[in-house]
């Protein structure tokens, strides 16, 4: 049965240290968008798109974090991960990313610029494979880590898990 070390050695995947979990950058768009045609939000210029591979495990999770850009994230394989989502208008999601879509688990989602995510395996998993697609790209400029404080009290209805995904 494959395991979460063999898919980090396969892909040679390294550690997400601000966020956690691990990854490797899978596609960097070669053509690139002027700042003068990006919205002020961006500090440069950036490449279309970029995309990962993402795997959280038992030990290994993504602390809350938002970017500036939309975030596609695809489930490819393993077990379910479970996603909150905090929008900029005070709602919030807590989605469920896995493979039994008669479950209403998904095996795509889009995370949209700004919203603060984070993502944990569920309890008894082993791994999860995903995937992140975002546009205009990725750059390490663009990544926010979340402040507890502030979060717990904009959504107090959803403190536990708030507490699981910050420091």
């Amino acid at each position: 049965m494959l395991t979460a070390e063999q898919i980090i050695e396969l892909f040679k995947m390294k550690p997400l240290r601000k966020e956690g979990g691990y990854y490797v950058e899978t596609y960097r768009s070669d053509e690139r968008i002027a700042k003068a045609g990006l919205p002020a939000r961006y500090n440069g210029e950036r490449s279309l798109g970029t995309a990962i591979l993402y795997l959280v495990t038992p030990d290994a999770f993504s602390r809350l974090h938002r970017v500036n850009s939309d975030e596609v994230f695809h489930f490819y394989l393993g077990d379910c991960v479970t996603m909150l989502e905090l929008h900029g208008d005070g709602s919030s999601e807590v989605i469920t990313l896995g493979p039994d879509i008669t479950k209403g688990q998904q095996v795509q989602t889009v995370v949209p610029r700004g919203s603060w995510q984070g993502c944990f395996l569920n309890k008894g998993g082993r791994f999860a494979l995903m995937g992140t697609t975002v546009a205009p790209g990725f750059e390490t400029a663009d990544f926010e880590t979340a402040q507890r404080q502030e979060l717990l009290k904009q959504y107090p209805e959803r403190r536990e898990l708030i507490l699981n995904l910050t420091q």
